[in-house]
């Protein structure tokens, strides 16, 4: 026998059937909302559309106002330059150019062409052109060119030094400004100088530089201190000195770490040497090497009286045969 039909509030489809409609209406009343949501935002999109399409109507208004105004001024202004009496055709002078640019620059393109003007549109921009052309150009010339020009001052006080001291020279002049304070580059002094009909560099009564090796020859030994690289890779100082009259190289010795001491001794063991020679030699040309100190140069003016030459820029001429590898 068939068991009996459960009741129909019971049954377990029905409840699920049930259960799936109030969770379907649920879902169906939540997003009731949005549409509500949706109005608001195009209602603020239609207001501000709205708003920014009334304010270019304005800007626009004012605009035509303006244009209308500058046609007007362009217009009467024409009629000015007519009435003019002129035998030919009416010429425009800078200020109507000017004028009738500035006008027309405020009018927009699609107008101009509309215009009864005395010249075409192509001429105006042309203006414009110039304008800025002339505009540009002027900016870019400059006002004074090179350095400022020296005061009267300092030119005064140059040639005077170069008058009351006449074996001096502009560097001479350069340096004695430059003791006294003024700040003037030397070749601002040459120019001072040549200007006045002073020879900058004048000739002195002494040999120069490029005389004095030749005339002092037999007087003059040069040293320097050159290295020697050795069978252990090492690197070894050689002290040399040489004779410009002979040209006769005299090694005073080699060390690894040469030191003032080391010179100073290397100076006597160069006068014993020497011997009886030792009174010809006047001068000394070394450089301003911190192997070279004081005591190097106080053994030589001791025994003979040789004065320290220091290296400059014009005696490396003279020392360059020493300076050979």
């Amino acid at each position: 026998m068939r068991p009996p039909p459960l009741p129909e509030r019971i049954r377990p489809e029905r409840a699920v059937r049930a259960e799936n409609l109030v969770h379907g209406s649920d879902q169906h009343s939540c997003p009731a909302s949005r549409p509500a949501v949706m109005i608001a935002v195009m209602c603020l999109r239609f207001v501000f559309l709205l708003i920014t399409q009334v304010v270019s109507w304005l800007r626009l208004s004012r605009r035509e106002e303006a244009w209308k105004t500058a046609e007007i001024l362009i217009l009467r202004h024409q009629l000015a330059v007519l009435q003019r009496r002129q035998p030919r055709r009416p010429k425009l002078n800078w200020a109507d150019r000017a004028l009738l640019a500035t006008l027309l620059g405020v009018i927009p393109n699609a107008r101009r062409h509309g215009l009864r003007l005395l010249v075409t549109p192509d001429t105006i921009l042309r203006w414009h052109r110039s304008i800025i052309r002339r505009h540009w150009a002027a900016r870019s010339v400059p006002g004074k060119t090179g350095r400022p020009a020296t005061r009267r001052n300092i030119r005064a006080l140059a040639l005077r030094l170069a008058r009351e001291n006449p074996e001096w020279g502009y560097r001479r002049i350069h340096g004695e400004l430059a003791g006294l304070g003024v700040k003037v580059a030397a070749s601002t002094t040459w120019e001072i100088l040549k200007n006045a009909g002073i020879n900058p560099a004048p000739r002195r009564s002494g040999p120069a530089w490029s005389q004095f090796p030749r005339s002092q020859a037999e007087a003059i030994l040069a040293c320097d201190l050159f290295t020697a690289d050795l069978l252990n890779g090492t690197q070894a100082h050689v002290l040399a000195v040489i004779e410009h009259a002979t040209r006769r190289i005299r090694i005073l010795g080699v060390t690894l770490h040469p030191t003032g001491a080391w010179t100073a001794q290397q100076a006597r063991n160069l006068l014993m040497d020497l011997g009886e020679q030792a009174h010809r030699v006047k001068f000394m040309i070394r450089d301003r090497g911190s192997n070279f100190t004081a005591a190097f140069d106080a053994v030589l003016a001791d025994a003979c009286g040789v004065p320290e030459v220091c290296l400059a820029c014009e005696l490396r001429r003279c020392t360059r045969v020493s300076c050979r590898p």
